[in-house]
């Protein structure tokens, strides 16, 4: 299904799904396009909606199955105005879910349990919004890769995260709210502008009356910024994604300053959620 508009899909009431979750796939470049809608077909989301380019050509199967938006992702404000668009059209209550291409969802457990079911268990535990880490993924031989992007030469940091306290209007620490740093972002900071150093999204989350995404990446209710309950721990996730790596190696600003991602710390992805809770990329609270 094809709309040639945000708007025209949004005045289709046949269209807007009535039933989450639903995935919001922000297509910057056709790098890996069907790789990531394919991902999260897999990983259980019942609508996939894709906001591209109209020059991006998709696998048969896949226009078949989808939602497929042709929008400008560069303009200004593009991720804000689509997330912001579908949140007004969906029911109240609908678990939602937004990331760029390149970029793969992974949740605790993800090879037996579907988003579906962790997102059921999250609502019991009085949870409408997640916390997500996003992980920089690169190849390790940008001469072999020059965009850094490889599925099967994927490597990540294993360590260098850090948190810092987020702090309010006030000067005084947030309830149960933090900055996240790490990756790419944090290793070639000098080449990413201070606003978007931070790793940490509310990329899943339950839609209500009057909720917007806010640039970066948190909402304008703050206890969807949270990280967890007051009672104890929940359920993180990780995106992980080839998105920094690709801007930085494809940025003349950047690209000569590069020769290589690989660093001591450095690590072949596996692409199982198990190396990410080991390396405490992903946190699974009570879920079992």
């Amino acid at each position: 299904m094809q709309f040639d508009s945000l708007n025209s899909f949004l005045a289709d009431k046949e269209a807007v799904p009535r039933k989450g979750p639903v995935a919001l796939i922000m297509a910057e470049d056709d790098v890996e396009l069907d790789t990531t809608l394919r991902h999260h077909q897999q990983a259980g989301f019942k609508h996939i909606i894709a906001f591209m380019s109209k020059r991006f050509e998709l696998a048969r199967d896949l226009s078949e199955e989808i939602i497929r938006i042709d929008f400008d992702t560069s303009i200004p404000g593009a991720l804000e105005t689509a997330v912001n668009g579908v949140i007004k059209a969906v029911p109240e209550g609908t678990w939602m879910f937004y990331c760029y291409n390149a970029e793969f969802l992974f949740h605790p457990f993800c090879e037996t349990r579907t988003v579906g079911e962790m997102l059921a268990f999250h609502t019991e535990e009085r949870r409408d919004a997640m916390l997500t880490y996003v992980v920089d993924l690169y190849a390790d031989d940008l001469w072999t890769c020059p965009d850094a992007v490889s599925l099967d030469r994927a490597h990540l940091d294993r360590s260098g995260y850090y948190a810092l306290a987020r702090k309010g209007s006030d000067g005084h620490p947030k309830d149960r709210q933090l900055d996240f740093f790490g990756g790419l972002r944090w290793r070639f900071e000098e080449h990413v502008p201070e606003a978007r150093r931070k790793i940490d999204r509310i990329s899943l989350f339950k839609t209500k009356p009057g909720l917007q995404l806010r640039e970066d990446h948190t909402f304008n209710d703050e206890e969807y910024n949270t990280y967890a309950c007051q009672w104890h721990h929940n359920l993180t996730a990780a995106i992980c994604s080839f998105r920094t790596a690709k801007a930085l190696k494809l940025n003349p600003g950047s690209t000569y300053d590069i020769e290589t991602f690989k660093w001591h710390n450095s690590a072949a992805f596996e692409w199982h959620s198990r190396q990410l809770l080991d390396l405490g990329l992903m946190e699974p609270g009570q879920w079992f």
